[in-house]
């Protein structure tokens, strides 16, 4: 499974990453979040936001196979 969240470049363009690619994050102050490839995304999101969707998404997609 992907786990797959919407983040906002600094020119408005929305993406979609997968989280399970990012390998850390820092705040200077823009949010700019390496993948395990090195590749480097600046967004417009907080770091507490990315984290909040990726934590939202997570629960969403994990409650469906426990709802049984």
């Amino acid at each position: 499974m992907i786990d797959l969240i919407k983040l906002t470049k600094l020119d408005g363009r929305t993406f979609v990453l997968n989280s399970d690619l990012i390998e850390y994050m820092e705040s200077t102050p823009d949010t700019v979040i390496t993948i395990t490839s090195g590749k480097k995304y600046i967004v417009t999101n907080t770091v507490d936001e990315v984290i909040e969707k990726i934590v939202k998404y997570r629960k969403e997609i994990y409650s469906f196979y426990f709802e049984k």
